[in-house]
């Protein structure tokens, strides 16, 4: 005979013997909200689901009770913390890795406050010693010019993506891009605020969230003729596939800055599938439609919405609007038929 553990509604063990021989854990039905965990795979005595107890780091079967694994690893931390400041102060590791600094976040930064570890305000030496040890920090954290271009251009992508609302997807797209610029040798002969312009640029459009190349021109230190040259040369250089933008990625964007509902989104998107389906969207600018669509959806959702106020939003002239919104409209209603 062999021995046998069940755990009662209470959480306790007891020990029993089965008349097989065979040696099993089970757990009662009880309070099941004391049991949380995911489930795995099935149980090995009568095929029921599997559940992992965190609690007593067990796992067990829902249907039987059998305990399968105990003893299991507790991979969490050995301290408790209550808010996010004490989190991060008792938390021994740093920030993941990023493509957006120019050391991808793994070097050490000595803080700017004059303080302790208790708190307390630092002397007059302490200070100037501790300011001399940022001074080289700084320097060793850049120590030849490649360093130094990265952390410029990064610096740029960073304030550029910010000014235009770019998640941080495309930041770190453009970070890997201008990285592969500047390994393979691009940048003699070109600046470092138009490599970083165009490697922004392309890599909005290669995550699907594109701006207008006069948006770019806006927040850039570059002109819109260098930008273009530029853009060329390095998706040439490095062989990127950009696809061209979609106009039905400006739709939100226009819809959202002139507080236009989701029927007129709607019926804007409609509109532009319409137009790609009859082949009138090829050689056009994706903004100009995307405008003229909104346009065109306002008026037929009936709601008050200008010419010069889609123009103003897309950064567009108000003849392209009203060239492209009635061939969108023409489109729509020769399908409509």
């Amino acid at each position: 005979m062999t021995e046998t553990r069940t755990r009662s509604h209470s959480g306790e063990t007891k020990r029993e013997r089965t008349a097989d021989g065979r040696t099993t854990e089970r757990e009662t039905k009880g309070d099941e909200t004391a049991r949380s965990g995911e489930r795995t795979t099935t149980c090995p005595e009568c095929g029921g689901s599997l559940i992992t107890d965190t609690e007593h780091g067990e796992t067990v079967c829902d249907d039987c009770g059998l305990v399968v694994e105990q003893d299991g690893i507790d991979r969490g931390p050995e301290w408790r913390a209550f808010d996010s400041s004490e989190r991060d102060s008792k938390s021994r590791v740093g920030a993941p890795t990023t493509n957006m600094m120019h050391d991808k976040g793994l070097s050490t930064n000595i803080g700017w406050q004059d303080k302790d570890a208790y708190g307390r305000s630092l002397s007059s030496s302490q200070r100037e010693k501790m300011q001399r040890l940022r001074t080289w920090n700084e320097r060793f954290r850049t120590r030849d010019s490649k360093e130094r271009n990265l952390k410029q251009a990064l610096g740029e992508i960073d304030r550029m993506a910010s000014a235009l609302g770019l998640p941080k997807n495309v930041r770190e797209t453009a970070s890997v891009i201008y990285r592969r610029a500047l390994s393979e040798n691009l940048l003699p002969g070109r600046s470092i605020e138009g490599v970083a312009t165009a490697s922004l640029y392309a890599a909005a459009r290669q995550v699907g969230n594109p701006r207008s190349l006069d948006e770019f021109t806006a927040v850039s230190r570059v002109d819109k003729m260098e930008l273009t040259r530029t853009y060329r040369y390095v998706i040439r250089e490095l062989g990127l596939r950009v696809q061209p933008a979609d106009p039905e990625s400006y739709v939100p964007r226009f819809v959202s800055k002139l507080g236009l509902s989701e029927e007129t989104q709607r019926l804007a998107r409609d509109l532009l599938d319409a137009a790609k389906s009859e082949g009138i969207t090829s050689g056009k600018s994706p903004v100009g439609l995307a405008a003229s669509a909104v346009y065109a959806a306002a008026l037929l959702s009936n709601e008050k919405v200008t010419q010069s106020q889609v123009s103003a939003v897309a950064d567009i002239s108000e003849v392209t609007i009203r060239n492209r919104y009635k061939e969108l409209l023409e489109t729509s209603e020769e399908i409509t038929v």
